[in-house]
Protein backbone atom coordinates (compact mmCIF):
# COMPACT_ATOMS: atom_id res chain seq x y z
CA UNK A 1 0.00 0.00 0.00
CA UNK A 2 1.10 3.27 -1.09
CA UNK A 3 1.34 6.16 1.51
CA UNK A 4 0.48 9.33 0.09
CA UNK A 5 1.54 12.66 2.08
CA UNK A 6 1.58 16.30 1.31
CA UNK A 7 2.25 18.17 -2.23
CA UNK A 8 5.47 17.46 -3.22
CA UNK A 9 7.75 20.83 -2.78
CA UNK A 10 10.42 20.97 -6.12
CA UNK A 11 14.20 21.38 -5.11
CA UNK A 12 15.74 24.53 -5.88
CA UNK A 13 17.10 23.74 -9.06
CA UNK A 14 13.99 22.29 -10.36
CA UNK A 15 12.41 25.41 -9.27
CA UNK A 16 14.66 28.17 -11.08
CA UNK A 17 14.71 25.99 -14.05
CA UNK A 18 10.61 26.14 -14.13
CA UNK A 19 10.79 30.00 -13.54
CA UNK A 20 13.48 30.52 -16.32
CA UNK A 21 11.19 28.68 -18.85
CA UNK A 22 8.19 30.27 -17.82
CA UNK A 23 9.42 34.06 -18.11
CA UNK A 24 10.92 33.35 -21.41
CA UNK A 25 7.73 32.99 -23.03
CA UNK A 26 6.70 35.86 -25.76
CA UNK A 27 4.26 36.87 -24.31
CA UNK A 28 6.37 38.42 -21.03
CA UNK A 29 8.90 40.58 -22.91
CA UNK A 30 6.08 42.20 -25.40
CA UNK A 31 7.51 45.43 -24.31
CA UNK A 32 10.84 44.68 -23.23
CA UNK A 33 13.38 47.90 -25.32
CA UNK A 34 14.66 46.83 -28.90
CA UNK A 35 18.11 46.06 -29.65
CA UNK A 36 18.02 49.61 -30.96
CA UNK A 37 16.96 50.99 -28.03
CA UNK A 38 19.55 48.62 -25.45
CA UNK A 39 22.32 49.73 -27.23
CA UNK A 40 21.52 53.72 -26.70
CA UNK A 41 20.81 52.54 -23.40
CA UNK A 42 24.09 51.47 -22.63
CA UNK A 43 25.88 54.23 -24.64
CA UNK A 44 24.41 56.73 -22.16
CA UNK A 45 24.92 54.78 -19.19
CA UNK A 46 28.75 55.12 -20.63
CA UNK A 47 28.42 58.46 -21.32
CA UNK A 48 27.39 58.76 -17.31
CA UNK A 49 30.04 57.11 -15.92
CA UNK A 50 32.59 58.66 -18.34
CA UNK A 51 31.32 61.96 -17.13
CA UNK A 52 31.35 61.41 -13.34
CA UNK A 53 34.92 59.90 -13.60
CA UNK A 54 35.82 63.47 -15.71
CA UNK A 55 34.06 66.01 -13.02
CA UNK A 56 36.19 63.98 -10.35
CA UNK A 57 39.52 64.87 -11.70
CA UNK A 58 38.19 68.00 -13.53
CA UNK A 59 39.54 71.32 -11.39
CA UNK A 60 35.83 72.29 -9.24
CA UNK A 61 34.57 68.81 -9.85
CA UNK A 62 31.18 68.81 -12.06
CA UNK A 63 30.68 72.78 -12.15
CA UNK A 64 34.30 73.26 -13.27
CA UNK A 65 33.46 70.49 -15.92
CA UNK A 66 30.47 72.07 -17.08
CA UNK A 67 32.86 75.52 -17.32
CA UNK A 68 35.01 73.99 -19.83
CA UNK A 69 32.84 72.45 -21.62
CA UNK A 70 30.46 75.96 -21.71
CA UNK A 71 34.37 77.39 -23.00
CA UNK A 72 34.70 75.01 -25.79
CA UNK A 73 31.09 75.63 -27.13
CA UNK A 74 31.45 79.04 -27.09
CA UNK A 75 34.92 79.47 -28.56
CA UNK A 76 33.57 76.72 -31.44
CA UNK A 77 30.24 79.22 -31.96
CA UNK A 78 32.78 82.48 -32.29
CA UNK A 79 35.09 80.24 -34.87
CA UNK A 80 32.02 79.42 -36.67
CA UNK A 81 30.65 82.98 -36.78
CA UNK A 82 33.87 84.56 -37.75
CA UNK A 83 34.39 81.59 -40.97
CA UNK A 84 31.13 81.38 -41.50
CA UNK A 85 29.83 78.47 -42.77
CA UNK A 86 32.07 76.32 -45.45
CA UNK A 87 31.18 76.16 -49.18
CA UNK A 88 32.66 73.98 -51.56
CA UNK A 89 34.37 75.87 -54.35
CA UNK A 90 36.50 75.00 -58.04
CA UNK A 91 39.71 75.92 -56.83
CA UNK A 92 38.07 78.97 -54.82
CA UNK A 93 37.39 80.60 -57.79
CA UNK A 94 33.88 79.85 -59.37
CA UNK A 95 34.63 80.63 -62.37
CA UNK A 96 31.48 80.15 -65.06
CA UNK A 97 33.97 78.02 -67.76
CA UNK A 98 36.40 75.41 -66.68
CA UNK A 99 36.94 73.75 -70.33
CA UNK A 100 37.56 74.83 -73.49
CA UNK A 101 36.03 77.77 -75.45
CA UNK A 102 32.90 76.54 -77.21
CA UNK A 103 29.99 78.39 -78.89
CA UNK A 104 26.66 79.24 -76.41
CA UNK A 105 24.75 77.10 -79.39
CA UNK A 106 27.36 74.09 -78.10
CA UNK A 107 26.36 74.65 -74.59
CA UNK A 108 22.82 74.83 -75.18
CA UNK A 109 22.80 71.45 -76.63
CA UNK A 110 24.81 70.09 -73.91
CA UNK A 111 22.10 72.13 -71.81
CA UNK A 112 19.01 70.15 -73.45
CA UNK A 113 20.91 66.97 -73.32
CA UNK A 114 21.57 66.95 -69.49
CA UNK A 115 17.72 68.20 -69.20
CA UNK A 116 16.37 65.06 -71.42
CA UNK A 117 18.54 63.05 -69.17
CA UNK A 118 16.95 64.66 -65.88
CA UNK A 119 20.81 65.78 -65.05
CA UNK A 120 18.93 69.12 -64.12
CA UNK A 121 22.06 70.80 -61.76
CA UNK A 122 24.65 69.83 -65.12
CA UNK A 123 21.83 71.43 -67.38
CA UNK A 124 21.76 74.64 -64.96
CA UNK A 125 24.68 74.96 -64.99
CA UNK A 126 25.44 74.95 -69.27
CA UNK A 127 22.14 77.21 -69.71
CA UNK A 128 23.71 79.70 -68.02
CA UNK A 129 26.81 79.46 -69.78
CA UNK A 130 24.82 79.57 -72.88
CA UNK A 131 23.65 82.68 -71.78
CA UNK A 132 27.15 84.44 -71.09
CA UNK A 133 28.22 83.11 -74.25
CA UNK A 134 25.88 84.42 -76.31
CA UNK A 135 25.96 87.83 -74.81
CA UNK A 136 30.14 87.51 -75.80
CA UNK A 137 29.30 86.36 -79.22
CA UNK A 138 26.81 89.59 -79.38
CA UNK A 139 30.04 91.73 -78.30
CA UNK A 140 28.25 92.25 -75.26
CA UNK A 141 30.47 91.34 -73.08
CA UNK A 142 33.93 91.32 -73.45
CA UNK A 143 35.42 87.51 -73.56
CA UNK A 144 37.43 87.09 -70.33
CA UNK A 145 39.03 84.40 -68.34
CA UNK A 146 38.26 83.66 -64.80
CA UNK A 147 34.84 85.67 -65.33
CA UNK A 148 32.47 84.33 -62.05
CA UNK A 149 28.51 84.29 -62.65
CA UNK A 150 28.18 87.62 -60.53
CA UNK A 151 30.62 89.42 -62.41
CA UNK A 152 28.82 88.46 -66.03
CA UNK A 153 25.30 89.32 -64.36
CA UNK A 154 26.58 92.57 -63.18
CA UNK A 155 28.39 93.61 -66.85
CA UNK A 156 25.58 92.65 -68.53
CA UNK A 157 22.89 94.28 -66.67
CA UNK A 158 24.65 97.46 -67.96
CA UNK A 159 23.40 97.06 -71.60
CA UNK A 160 20.25 94.83 -70.77
CA UNK A 161 18.85 96.74 -67.36
CA UNK A 162 15.34 95.41 -68.06
CA UNK A 163 16.86 92.09 -66.97
CA UNK A 164 18.83 93.09 -64.15
CA UNK A 165 17.12 90.54 -61.32
CA UNK A 166 16.50 88.23 -63.89
CA UNK A 167 20.29 88.06 -64.58
CA UNK A 168 21.29 88.10 -60.72
CA UNK A 169 18.39 85.64 -60.47
CA UNK A 170 20.53 83.40 -62.38
CA UNK A 171 23.82 84.13 -61.13
CA UNK A 172 23.11 83.33 -58.06
CA UNK A 173 21.02 79.87 -59.33
CA UNK A 174 24.75 78.84 -61.22
CA UNK A 175 26.56 79.02 -57.90
CA UNK A 176 24.08 77.45 -55.42
CA UNK A 177 24.44 74.48 -57.88
CA UNK A 178 27.81 74.59 -58.77
CA UNK A 179 29.37 75.21 -54.93
CA UNK A 180 26.51 75.28 -52.80
CA UNK A 181 25.08 71.37 -53.05
CA UNK A 182 22.22 73.13 -53.95
CA UNK A 183 20.80 70.46 -56.73
CA UNK A 184 19.30 71.89 -59.68
CA UNK A 185 15.50 71.62 -60.47
CA UNK A 186 13.16 71.57 -63.53
CA UNK A 187 12.03 74.90 -62.20
CA UNK A 188 15.53 76.81 -62.39
CA UNK A 189 16.11 75.43 -65.39
CA UNK A 190 12.96 76.27 -66.92
CA UNK A 191 13.70 79.95 -65.95
CA UNK A 192 17.04 80.06 -67.25
CA UNK A 193 16.28 78.90 -70.52
CA UNK A 194 13.16 81.60 -70.53
CA UNK A 195 15.78 83.95 -69.74
CA UNK A 196 18.37 82.72 -72.47
CA UNK A 197 15.36 83.25 -75.13
CA UNK A 198 14.12 86.43 -73.79
CA UNK A 199 18.11 87.74 -74.07
CA UNK A 200 18.52 86.78 -77.49
CA UNK A 201 15.75 89.00 -78.14
CA UNK A 202 16.04 91.97 -76.11
CA UNK A 203 17.53 94.89 -77.59
CA UNK A 204 20.72 96.14 -75.50
CA UNK A 205 21.38 99.97 -74.29
CA UNK A 206 24.07 100.18 -75.73
CA UNK A 207 25.64 103.78 -74.40
CA UNK A 208 24.57 102.58 -71.08
CA UNK A 209 21.84 103.47 -68.40
CA UNK A 210 21.33 107.06 -67.98
CA UNK A 211 22.35 108.65 -65.22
Amino acid sequence: MTRTGGPVTPGRDAAREAAERELSKPVYHQNDPGLLQRAMNRFWEWVGDLFDRASGSAPGGTLGLVAIAVLVALAATALWWRLGTPRRTAGGHGHLFDEGIRSAADHRAAAEAHATAGRWTEAVQERMRAVVRALEERTLLDPRPGRTADEAAAEAAVSLPAHTAELRAAARTFDEVTYGARPGTPDAYATLRTLDEALSRTKPLLTGPRS
